[in-house]
């Protein structure tokens, strides 16, 4: 399980699922060592620049641009570290780029130019994250062909749609719009 930040949309079921299926959890530091007071014993902590072999996939955690903090009952909002997103290069040789909540910045070139990533997975809500003109330019700086909208129509501020990505990015660029439970092949 890969978890980008500490967000309550992005943690609230985590440990439950973690503890449930045995799954080896990474995640940024912080939020990594609030995973370990919880209780989770396979965590491993990252940062982003760092890399990792697991489940026959190699993982980098690569830099996100968004706000991270825990929110628990009767309690402040705590720190949960970077914000984070993944590139996962997987056996057969697909590349892909997963943003995790963020804004759209330059350095997705260097991620690019270092990872090659043939699809990524973009949010595209607005409000919180980049909006779907954001997320087209990202298309364009990492120079995928196919591009997973997420992050968007869960709640009435995340306005952002697959259809207007696919009206803003060149017509050789794939979006792939899923629904829960979904399998693209």
């Amino acid at each position: 399980m890969l978890l980008t930040h500490g967000h309550r949309d992005h943690t609230a079921d985590a440990v439950g699922l973690a503890r449930a299926t045995g799954a080896q959890v990474v995640a940024p530091y912080e939020l990594a060592l609030w995973l370990q007071e919880k209780g989770l014993k396979r965590v491993t902590a990252m940062n982003p620049g760092g890399s990792l072999s697991a489940a026959g996939a190699s993982i980098a955690m690569v830099p996100a641009v968004h706000s991270s903090s825990i929110d628990e009952e009767n309690l402040p909002p705590r720190y949960a570290g970077l914000a984070t997103g993944y590139v996962i290069r997987f056996e057969h040789g697909l590349t892909i780029y997963y943003a995790g909540d963020t804004a759209l910045f330059g350095d997705m070139r260097l991620i690019a130019q270092i990872h090659q990533p043939s699809m990524a997975f973009l949010p595209i809500g607005d409000v919180y994250t980049m909006g779907p003109e954001q997320a087209a330019i990202a298309c364009a700086l990492l120079g995928v062909k196919d591009v997973v909208p997420m992050h968007y129509g869960t709640f009435p501020e995340l306005t952002g749609t697959p259809a207007r990505l696919r009206e803003l990015v060149p017509p050789d660029v794939n979006v792939i719009e899923l629904k829960p439970g979904d399998v693209y092949l």
